[in-house]
């Protein structure tokens, strides 16, 4: 008989948004309730499935602002797998050891959090008699700047073993350094499988042993684009191994690039953003389909498309909302515009070119102009909710690039509102 089992991580329950682009209210709800959704959805798919065990590798919680009533839904999900028969097994991760609630909460029978000391859990005796064993390992701080690895056991000798572990691994970018390890390392220990958790992005590390980081199963913000989705694992009789993806996400975050070279009318953009909004929603294999728009290309509509944002982000909201269960998070607009002096009657020169030569030159590169935007920015943050704020910038480098942005679009901006909209070409 085999043995199979789930494998998830980072589920963030009632993560707070971290996008400020969510202004629709409608968009901020569906959001905020996807992580709990991708639960029931996880839950569903172990019942239908029959597995034997679910192994979560962290991070079910999003910190220290988790409230009772995210608790009290965590339970009754577990108490739908106790009734199936089904064991859950679960590592805290770094945000969980930043929740009171974590080690207050009472959970069902079937359900074994590893503590300090990774000592292994016998989960399973197939009919053949060969034994499977779970290993986990929880760290009580947020913050754990050495390998864990040290702390567990060694395998079961001629049993099935499983590790879980919440690491970063060798490092991943946007992501907290957490149990920094080595997959050389891990592989090497002697357990068949490793379920990863801390980085947000799907990777299969090694095939033998299998070692899987299985992404989260709900993106939060367009940062985290893509299908999210779980790694359901089987352990056959006769020794082999076999795993697949399986996508949860109930809402899938996506980028559409649109190329709006040589567009010269307000309705032939409009007609091609319709079809690259269509398209995109046509392919997304989830329930819900957040888009944000990137266009790009030399068009005479460049000053247009910024000085007339709103217009534009009126545009495709509709085209979104008639197709149904699509959504537009945001529009960015990196056009460049053709050359102003194009078309002119006369040869001189044209004083919002010499405008758009003397920011570049002169303002932007001033380091009293970006002490300025600095000073503007910091104003900003500190009147924002502190998840808003590290979802802008949660870091150095992160604040330096968005003041870099700043200071480009808003030349961009001022120059957009100065120059004259030609009239459009018509057939």
């Amino acid at each position: 008989m085999s043995f199979r089992f789930i494998h998830t991580a980072d589920l963030h329950l009632d993560s707070p948004l971290k996008s400020l682009a969510l202004k629709n209210p409608d968009l901020s709800e569906l959001v905020r309730g996807a992580t709990r959704q991708a639960l029931v959805r996880i839950v569903d798919l172990c019942i239908e499935e029959a597995v034997d065990a679910l192994l979560i590798a962290g991070d079910l919680y999003d910190g220290a602002q988790t409230s009772m009533s995210t608790a009290l839904f965590l339970v009754a999900q577990l108490r739908r797998l106790e009734d199936a028969g089904i064991q859950v097994f679960i590592v805290r991760g770094n945000h969980d050891a930043q929740s009171r609630i974590t080690r207050e909460l009472t959970l069902p029978p079937n359900t074994y959090v590893f503590t300090g000391k990774a000592k292994p859990f016998l989960a399973k005796i197939t009919p053949s008699g060969r034994e499977v064993y779970v290993h986990g390992l929880s760290f009580n701080e947020p913050h754990a700047p050495q390998s864990l690895l040290p702390g567990y056991a060694q395998p079961v000798p001629g049993a099935v073993n499983l590790g879980i572990m919440h690491t970063s691994v060798a490092g991943g970018a946007g992501h907290d350094l957490y149990a920094p390890v080595s997959v050389a390392n891990l592989t090497s220990h002697g357990f068949d499988y490793w379920a990863l958790g801390h980085i947000h992005h799907r990777q299969i590390h090694s095939d033998v042993p299998l070692v899987v980081m299985p992404g989260m199963p709900q993106g939060r913000d367009i940062n985290e684009a893509g299908p999210k989705s779980v790694t359901l694992v089987t352990v056959h009789s006769d020794g082999t191994w076999t795993h697949e993806e399986r996508v949860i996400s109930v809402a899938v975050f996506e980028r559409c690039t649109v190329d709006c070279s040589g567009l010269d009318t307000w309705s032939d953009l409009v007609t091609l953003l319709q079809k690259h909004i269509q398209s995109a929603r046509a392919e997304c294999v989830c329930d819900h389909l957040i888009l944000r728009l990137i266009l790009v290309g030399r068009t005479s509509l460049s000053w247009r498309l910024r000085r007339d944002h709103a217009l534009l982000m009126g545009e495709v909201s509709a085209i979104a909302q008639a197709l149904g269960h699509c959504w537009i998070e945001a529009v960015q607009v990196a056009c460049e515009t053709e050359a102003l002096t194009e078309g002119r009657v006369n040869n001189g020169p044209d004083p919002i070119e010499e405008l758009a030569g003397l920011i570049d030159r002169d303002v932007t590169e001033a380091a009293g102009y970006r002490r300025e935007v600095e000073t503007l920015l910091q104003d900003v943050l500190r009147h924002l909710p502190p998840e808003a704020r590290d979802g802008l910038a949660a870091n150095e480098e992160e604040e330096a690039q968005l003041i870099a942005m700043l200071i480009e679009m808003g030349g961009k901006q001022v120059l957009s509102r100065l120059n004259p909209v030609l009239p459009e070409a018509h057939d």
